[in-house]
């Protein structure tokens, strides 16, 4: 792996890191269905973009339309950066510490089937 991969990486990583803070700050935590649940949306957004992208570019690798060097800066660095895991499980977990059962259950079922699905279509469309 060369020394100008490894840049790539850090530096897209660092670029969707920032993305995903400025759409987090946008859609902050906000109650939905008159108020009676709570939603993370920039969290939302972030994962879906990024599961999407993710399955776009496990597409394209598979018909070898893009290097493995991108694949590696694309899926790594900016999927790695714009994507977190760790937050949407704090915040789901934080939900459920506060007795928003029904909150936390729409968190995760919402994130899985939205990321899961945009990924598969991603990927089955640019295959």
């Amino acid at each position: 792996m060369s020394v100008w991969v490894v840049l790539s990486v850090v530096a897209c990583g660092g670029a969707a890191t920032v993305i995903r803070y400025l759409v987090s700050r946008a859609w902050p935590v906000r109650h939905v269905w008159g108020g009676r649940g709570r939603l993370a949306g920039g969290v939302l957004v972030v994962n879906v973009v990024g599961s999407a992208l993710g399955g776009v570019v496990l597409g394209l690798a598979e018909r070898a339309a893009i290097s493995a060097d991108l694949q590696l800066v694309l899926l790594t660095g900016v999927c790695g950066g714009l994507t977190t895991f760790s937050t949407w499980s704090v915040e789901t977990i934080e939900l459920v510490s506060r007795g928003r059962w029904r909150s936390a259950l729409l968190n995760a079922g919402l994130t899985l089937a939205l990321g899961a699905g945009v990924c598969t279509l991603g990927y089955l469309l640019t295959r």
